[in-house]
Protein backbone atom coordinates (compact mmCIF):
# COMPACT_ATOMS: atom_id res chain seq x y z
CA UNK A 1 0.00 0.00 0.00
CA UNK A 2 1.58 3.28 -1.10
CA UNK A 3 -1.22 5.86 -0.89
CA UNK A 4 -2.67 7.27 2.32
CA UNK A 5 -5.62 9.63 2.59
CA UNK A 6 -5.36 12.25 5.32
CA UNK A 7 -9.06 12.73 5.84
CA UNK A 8 -11.44 15.34 7.12
CA UNK A 9 -15.21 15.53 7.03
CA UNK A 10 -17.63 15.16 4.13
CA UNK A 11 -18.12 12.82 1.16
CA UNK A 12 -14.91 13.67 -0.67
CA UNK A 13 -12.61 11.16 1.11
CA UNK A 14 -14.96 8.28 0.27
CA UNK A 15 -15.17 9.38 -3.37
CA UNK A 16 -11.38 9.46 -3.59
CA UNK A 17 -10.98 6.10 -1.85
CA UNK A 18 -13.54 4.35 -4.06
CA UNK A 19 -11.90 5.66 -7.24
CA UNK A 20 -8.61 3.86 -6.50
CA UNK A 21 -7.83 0.39 -7.81
CA UNK A 22 -6.37 -0.51 -4.41
CA UNK A 23 -7.89 0.75 -1.18
CA UNK A 24 -5.67 3.47 0.28
CA UNK A 25 -4.75 3.70 3.95
CA UNK A 26 -7.40 5.92 5.54
CA UNK A 27 -6.07 8.26 8.24
CA UNK A 28 -8.64 10.39 10.05
CA UNK A 29 -8.10 13.43 12.25
CA UNK A 30 -10.10 12.71 15.39
CA UNK A 31 -13.30 14.72 15.49
CA UNK A 32 -13.46 15.17 11.72
CA UNK A 33 -14.62 11.76 10.54
CA UNK A 34 -15.60 11.49 6.84
CA UNK A 35 -18.97 10.24 5.63
CA UNK A 36 -19.21 6.53 4.90
CA UNK A 37 -15.53 5.69 5.23
CA UNK A 38 -13.96 3.81 8.11
CA UNK A 39 -10.55 4.78 9.46
CA UNK A 40 -7.49 2.57 9.43
CA UNK A 41 -5.63 5.07 11.61
CA UNK A 42 -6.85 7.95 13.74
CA UNK A 43 -4.65 10.77 14.99
CA UNK A 44 -4.66 14.11 16.75
CA UNK A 45 -2.81 17.19 15.60
CA UNK A 46 -0.65 16.76 18.71
CA UNK A 47 0.44 13.34 17.42
CA UNK A 48 1.16 14.29 13.81
CA UNK A 49 4.85 13.34 14.20
CA UNK A 50 3.88 9.84 15.26
CA UNK A 51 1.51 9.59 12.30
CA UNK A 52 4.34 10.46 9.92
CA UNK A 53 6.50 7.76 11.51
CA UNK A 54 3.69 5.20 11.29
CA UNK A 55 3.11 5.94 7.60
CA UNK A 56 6.78 5.35 6.85
CA UNK A 57 6.72 2.00 8.64
CA UNK A 58 3.67 0.95 6.60
CA UNK A 59 5.43 1.70 3.32
CA UNK A 60 3.33 4.73 2.37
CA UNK A 61 5.02 6.94 -0.23
CA UNK A 62 2.19 9.24 -1.28
CA UNK A 63 -0.49 11.13 0.68
CA UNK A 64 -3.62 13.03 -0.34
CA UNK A 65 -5.25 15.62 1.90
CA UNK A 66 -9.02 15.55 1.41
CA UNK A 67 -12.12 16.55 3.33
CA UNK A 68 -13.05 19.51 5.50
CA UNK A 69 -11.11 20.29 8.66
CA UNK A 70 -11.60 23.22 11.01
CA UNK A 71 -8.69 24.27 13.19
CA UNK A 72 -8.79 21.89 16.15
CA UNK A 73 -7.99 23.03 19.67
CA UNK A 74 -4.55 21.96 20.82
CA UNK A 75 -4.09 20.09 24.09
CA UNK A 76 -0.46 20.38 25.26
CA UNK A 77 -0.94 17.35 27.50
CA UNK A 78 -1.55 15.18 24.43
CA UNK A 79 1.65 16.26 22.65
CA UNK A 80 4.01 13.34 22.02
CA UNK A 81 7.78 13.27 21.65
CA UNK A 82 7.78 12.84 17.86
CA UNK A 83 5.53 15.87 17.40
CA UNK A 84 7.26 18.21 19.87
CA UNK A 85 9.90 19.36 17.31
CA UNK A 86 7.09 20.35 14.95
CA UNK A 87 5.27 22.59 17.44
CA UNK A 88 6.65 25.97 16.28
CA UNK A 89 5.54 25.31 12.70
CA UNK A 90 2.19 23.90 13.79
CA UNK A 91 1.60 27.03 15.85
CA UNK A 92 2.35 29.14 12.80
CA UNK A 93 -0.07 27.03 10.76
CA UNK A 94 -2.84 27.48 13.30
CA UNK A 95 -2.51 31.26 13.15
CA UNK A 96 -2.23 31.46 9.34
CA UNK A 97 -4.95 31.61 6.72
CA UNK A 98 -6.22 28.36 5.23
CA UNK A 99 -3.81 28.30 2.29
CA UNK A 100 -0.85 29.26 4.47
CA UNK A 101 -1.74 26.59 7.01
CA UNK A 102 -2.04 23.90 4.35
CA UNK A 103 1.30 24.85 2.81
CA UNK A 104 2.97 24.30 6.18
CA UNK A 105 1.27 20.95 6.73
CA UNK A 106 2.10 19.75 3.22
CA UNK A 107 5.72 20.82 3.70
CA UNK A 108 5.90 18.69 6.85
CA UNK A 109 4.72 15.64 4.89
CA UNK A 110 7.12 16.34 2.03
CA UNK A 111 10.08 16.79 4.37
CA UNK A 112 9.21 13.41 5.87
CA UNK A 113 9.57 11.88 2.39
CA UNK A 114 5.99 11.74 1.16
CA UNK A 115 4.77 12.97 -2.24
CA UNK A 116 1.54 15.02 -2.16
CA UNK A 117 -1.19 13.84 -4.56
CA UNK A 118 -3.96 16.26 -5.51
CA UNK A 119 -7.54 15.02 -5.28
CA UNK A 120 -8.25 15.98 -8.90
CA UNK A 121 -5.22 13.97 -10.06
CA UNK A 122 -6.56 10.89 -8.30
CA UNK A 123 -10.15 11.54 -9.49
CA UNK A 124 -9.92 13.64 -12.68
CA UNK A 125 -13.68 13.55 -13.32
CA UNK A 126 -14.24 15.85 -10.33
CA UNK A 127 -13.07 18.79 -12.46
CA UNK A 128 -15.63 19.39 -15.24
CA UNK A 129 -14.86 20.85 -18.65
CA UNK A 130 -15.89 24.45 -19.25
CA UNK A 131 -19.40 25.27 -20.42
CA UNK A 132 -22.99 25.30 -19.18
CA UNK A 133 -23.90 21.94 -17.66
CA UNK A 134 -27.61 22.62 -17.13
CA UNK A 135 -30.69 23.06 -19.29
CA UNK A 136 -30.91 26.70 -18.28
CA UNK A 137 -28.11 29.04 -19.32
CA UNK A 138 -26.83 32.34 -17.98
CA UNK A 139 -27.78 35.75 -19.40
CA UNK A 140 -25.83 38.96 -19.97
CA UNK A 141 -26.48 40.19 -16.42
CA UNK A 142 -25.14 36.93 -14.99
CA UNK A 143 -22.02 37.31 -17.15
CA UNK A 144 -21.44 40.78 -15.69
CA UNK A 145 -22.02 39.38 -12.18
CA UNK A 146 -19.52 36.59 -12.85
CA UNK A 147 -16.82 39.10 -13.81
CA UNK A 148 -17.47 40.99 -10.56
CA UNK A 149 -17.40 37.72 -8.64
CA UNK A 150 -14.05 36.80 -10.15
CA UNK A 151 -12.53 40.14 -9.12
CA UNK A 152 -13.99 39.87 -5.64
CA UNK A 153 -12.80 36.32 -4.94
CA UNK A 154 -9.36 37.22 -6.29
CA UNK A 155 -9.17 40.12 -3.82
CA UNK A 156 -10.43 37.90 -0.99
CA UNK A 157 -7.98 35.16 -1.92
CA UNK A 158 -5.06 37.57 -1.92
CA UNK A 159 -5.81 37.97 1.80
CA UNK A 160 -6.31 34.17 2.17
CA UNK A 161 -9.89 34.96 3.18
CA UNK A 162 -12.34 32.80 1.25
CA UNK A 163 -13.15 31.23 -2.13
CA UNK A 164 -16.76 32.27 -2.81
CA UNK A 165 -19.09 35.24 -2.91
CA UNK A 166 -22.65 36.10 -3.91
CA UNK A 167 -23.21 38.79 -6.54
CA UNK A 168 -26.58 40.35 -7.31
CA UNK A 169 -26.68 43.03 -9.98
CA UNK A 170 -23.82 45.43 -9.31
CA UNK A 171 -23.50 44.50 -5.62
CA UNK A 172 -21.56 41.95 -3.63
CA UNK A 173 -24.18 40.82 -1.14
CA UNK A 174 -22.12 38.20 0.71
CA UNK A 175 -18.55 36.96 1.04
CA UNK A 176 -17.50 33.55 2.30
CA UNK A 177 -15.78 33.56 5.68
CA UNK A 178 -14.27 30.84 7.86
CA UNK A 179 -17.73 29.30 8.35
CA UNK A 180 -17.83 28.29 4.67
CA UNK A 181 -20.10 28.59 1.64
CA UNK A 182 -23.07 26.73 3.14
CA UNK A 183 -23.16 29.09 6.12
CA UNK A 184 -23.00 32.12 3.81
CA UNK A 185 -25.95 30.86 1.76
CA UNK A 186 -27.91 29.92 4.88
CA UNK A 187 -27.58 33.48 6.17
CA UNK A 188 -28.86 34.84 2.88
CA UNK A 189 -31.80 32.42 2.87
CA UNK A 190 -32.68 33.46 6.42
CA UNK A 191 -32.52 37.14 5.50
CA UNK A 192 -34.68 36.45 2.46
CA UNK A 193 -37.27 34.63 4.57
CA UNK A 194 -37.34 37.50 7.05
CA UNK A 195 -37.79 39.99 4.21
CA UNK A 196 -40.71 37.96 2.89
CA UNK A 197 -42.30 38.11 6.32
CA UNK A 198 -41.86 41.87 6.37
CA UNK A 199 -43.49 42.09 2.95
CA UNK A 200 -46.57 40.20 4.07
CA UNK A 201 -46.89 42.32 7.21
CA UNK A 202 -47.08 45.51 5.13
CA UNK A 203 -50.50 45.94 3.44
CA UNK A 204 -49.15 48.03 0.56
CA UNK A 205 -46.36 45.57 -0.19
CA UNK A 206 -48.68 42.59 0.22
CA UNK A 207 -51.19 44.08 -2.21
CA UNK A 208 -48.40 44.84 -4.67
CA UNK A 209 -47.14 41.26 -4.40
CA UNK A 210 -50.64 39.83 -4.85
CA UNK A 211 -51.58 41.88 -7.89
CA UNK A 212 -48.15 42.29 -9.43
CA UNK A 213 -48.92 39.62 -11.99
CA UNK A 214 -51.90 41.64 -13.19
CA UNK A 215 -50.37 45.09 -13.03
CA UNK A 216 -46.85 44.19 -14.14
CA UNK A 217 -44.14 46.81 -13.78
CA UNK A 218 -46.68 49.48 -12.81
CA UNK A 219 -46.41 48.29 -9.19
CA UNK A 220 -42.64 48.75 -8.95
CA UNK A 221 -42.95 52.27 -7.55
CA UNK A 222 -44.88 50.87 -4.56
CA UNK A 223 -42.21 48.35 -3.56
CA UNK A 224 -38.99 49.86 -4.84
CA UNK A 225 -38.67 47.27 -7.62
CA UNK A 226 -40.51 44.20 -6.34
CA UNK A 227 -38.02 41.53 -7.45
CA UNK A 228 -34.86 43.56 -6.90
CA UNK A 229 -33.82 41.24 -4.06
CA UNK A 230 -34.06 38.13 -6.27
CA UNK A 231 -31.59 36.78 -8.83
CA UNK A 232 -27.83 36.86 -8.73
CA UNK A 233 -25.18 34.17 -8.61
CA UNK A 234 -22.97 32.15 -6.34
CA UNK A 235 -19.42 32.55 -7.66
CA UNK A 236 -16.70 30.15 -6.56
CA UNK A 237 -13.02 29.93 -7.52
CA UNK A 238 -9.61 29.06 -6.03
CA UNK A 239 -7.46 31.72 -4.43
CA UNK A 240 -4.79 33.35 -6.62
CA UNK A 241 -1.56 31.41 -6.33
CA UNK A 242 -3.23 28.71 -4.24
CA UNK A 243 -1.42 25.40 -3.95
CA UNK A 244 -4.01 23.29 -5.77
CA UNK A 245 -2.90 20.02 -4.25
CA UNK A 246 -5.25 20.69 -1.34
CA UNK A 247 -8.39 22.68 -0.51
CA UNK A 248 -9.72 23.23 -4.01
CA UNK A 249 -13.26 24.58 -3.62
CA UNK A 250 -16.13 22.14 -4.03
CA UNK A 251 -19.84 22.16 -4.80
CA UNK A 252 -22.17 19.20 -4.48
CA UNK A 253 -25.73 17.96 -4.32
CA UNK A 254 -26.65 20.28 -1.45
CA UNK A 255 -25.48 23.41 -3.25
CA UNK A 256 -28.45 23.85 -5.63
CA UNK A 257 -31.01 23.83 -2.81
CA UNK A 258 -28.97 26.32 -0.78
CA UNK A 259 -28.61 28.58 -3.85
CA UNK A 260 -32.34 28.41 -4.59
CA UNK A 261 -33.24 29.13 -0.96
CA UNK A 262 -31.06 32.25 -1.15
CA UNK A 263 -33.07 33.45 -4.15
CA UNK A 264 -30.23 33.17 -6.65
CA UNK A 265 -30.44 32.29 -10.34
CA UNK A 266 -27.43 30.03 -10.65
CA UNK A 267 -23.89 28.97 -9.87
CA UNK A 268 -20.69 30.02 -11.61
CA UNK A 269 -17.47 28.10 -10.91
CA UNK A 270 -14.00 28.59 -12.33
CA UNK A 271 -13.04 25.98 -14.92
CA UNK A 272 -10.19 23.81 -13.71
CA UNK A 273 -10.42 25.18 -10.20
CA UNK A 274 -13.64 23.92 -8.57
CA UNK A 275 -14.65 20.29 -8.08
CA UNK A 276 -18.22 18.98 -8.40
CA UNK A 277 -19.14 16.03 -6.20
CA UNK A 278 -21.83 13.69 -7.58
CA UNK A 279 -21.93 15.73 -10.78
CA UNK A 280 -24.92 14.03 -12.41
CA UNK A 281 -27.07 14.47 -9.30
CA UNK A 282 -25.91 18.03 -8.77
CA UNK A 283 -26.74 19.02 -12.34
CA UNK A 284 -30.09 17.23 -12.18
CA UNK A 285 -30.97 19.09 -8.99
CA UNK A 286 -30.07 22.41 -10.64
CA UNK A 287 -32.35 21.51 -13.55
CA UNK A 288 -35.19 20.59 -11.19
CA UNK A 289 -34.87 23.96 -9.44
CA UNK A 290 -34.53 25.99 -12.63
CA UNK A 291 -30.93 27.04 -11.90
CA UNK A 292 -27.99 27.29 -14.26
CA UNK A 293 -24.54 25.86 -13.57
CA UNK A 294 -21.80 27.54 -15.59
CA UNK A 295 -18.22 26.27 -15.59
CA UNK A 296 -16.55 29.51 -16.65
CA UNK A 297 -13.06 29.98 -17.99
CA UNK A 298 -11.04 32.40 -15.89
CA UNK A 299 -11.36 35.86 -17.41
CA UNK A 300 -14.31 34.70 -19.50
Amino acid sequence: MTLALICGQGRLPRIVAEAQSQRPLVCVLTGFEPDGLSADLTFHLETLGSLLDSLKRRGVTQVCLCGAIRRPPVDPARLDAKTAPLVPRLQTALTSGDDGALRIVMALFEEAGFAIAAVHDLVPDLLPASGVLTLKSYDLQNSIEAAMGERTVAAMGARDAGQACVVRGDSIVAREDAAGTDAMLTRLARDRANSSGDLLSNPINAASDMFGGLLGDATDWLTGGGTASEGGILFKAPKPGQDRRADLPVIGTGTPDAVAAAGLSGVVIEAGGVMILDRAKTVARCDALGLFLWVREKGG
